[in-house]
């Protein structure tokens, strides 16, 4: 098995992961729990599980290599993608939140081309540009049909696309239980802004939606330490299309789960981003 299909396959596993920690916080949300406190309770269970993970391997929880540039830039760019797109899976359809995060491979592509020097040849460069074709006809940016809320998941892919980008470039040494400790350490931090600015006097979840949120930390767990895998085998551009199986998961998920009907613009614009996504990844094999 090659780097590339190993961390092929490692993506798949992560989206699906994220497919269905994505379904657990938003069917959490809808119980009555507030953004805010839904992030943090699934940023201490997440971090709480990586660090009895990190045990396990025998490693320490705590590394001084968390406070040096490369994984401060990871920290900066985790918090941007978690918070906002918490916000997102809290006030936005589902199947709109996850079909514009699907621009994240493409983002990742360019970052992959502009700052680690991959080669990416002008067909994979015209591929990227017909995948943001697909997020502008999902956000609509119209006075008419344009739905604020989107901003919400821009931002918030546009933090995970940097997260990725950074977990290339982290520590080798820098162990994924480590990494899992920190990412989800963030999520709690930016669970704790979004309290901040939310109206009333915080309140604990139901019994229904602290499951739902444990539910959401095993998924998140699942889904975190295979990406972390992925990122870190193989070439960028070639495993970072395969996240557009999160798309898949969640237009399924958000379809028998939460009654959401996507209409035919957002269905083109997935249909877009996922083939030109589809379309590097068979680039690359004819290159090979």
């Amino acid at each position: 098995m090659t780097d590339n299909l190993r961390g092929a396959l490692f993506m798949i596993l992560a989206m699906v992961g994220f497919g269905v920690e994505d379904a657990f916080f938003k069917a959490a949300t809808a119980q009555g729990t507030s953004a805010g406190m839904a992030t943090v309770q699934f940023g201490l269970t997440a971090m709480v599980l990586y660090a009895l993970y990190a045990r396990q391997q025998g490693v320490p929880v705590w590394t001084s290599e968390y406070l040096k540039k490369r994984l401060l830039i990871r920290t900066a760019f985790e918090i941007v993608g978690r918070l906002f797109f918490a916000l997102s899976l809290a006030y936005t359809p589902l199947s709109t939140t996850s079909a514009i995060l699907q621009a994240a491979p493409l983002v990742v592509m360019l970052g992959a081309g502009l700052i680690l020097g991959e080669k990416i040849g002008p067909r994979r460069w015209a591929a990227m540009a017909v995948g943001f074709a697909g997020v502008l006809l999902i956000i609509r940016p119209t006075p008419d049909a344009f739905q604020p809320n989107a901003i919400l998941a821009i931002l918030g892919m546009i933090g995970f696309a940097g997260r990725d980008l950074a977990t290339r470039t982290a520590p080798m040494h820098v162990h994924a239980a480590q990494l899992g400790v920190l990412g989800f350490a963030v999520v709690t931090c930016a669970g704790m802004v979004i309290l901040g600015f939310e109206p009333g006097a915080p309140s604990l979840p139901s019994a229904t939606a602290a499951t739902l949120l444990c539910g959401t930390a095993l998924s998140g767990v699942l889904g975190y330490t295979a990406m972390t895998w992925a990122m870190r085998t193989g070439e960028v551009s070639v495993v970072a299309p395969f996240r557009y199986a999160r798309l898949l998961v969640a237009l399924v998920l958000a379809y028998t789960l939460f009654n959401e009907r996507p209409d035919v613009l957002t269905l083109a614009g997935a249909a877009l981003i996922v083939g030109s996504g589809t379309y590097s990844l068979i680039r690359d094999g004819r290159r090979r």
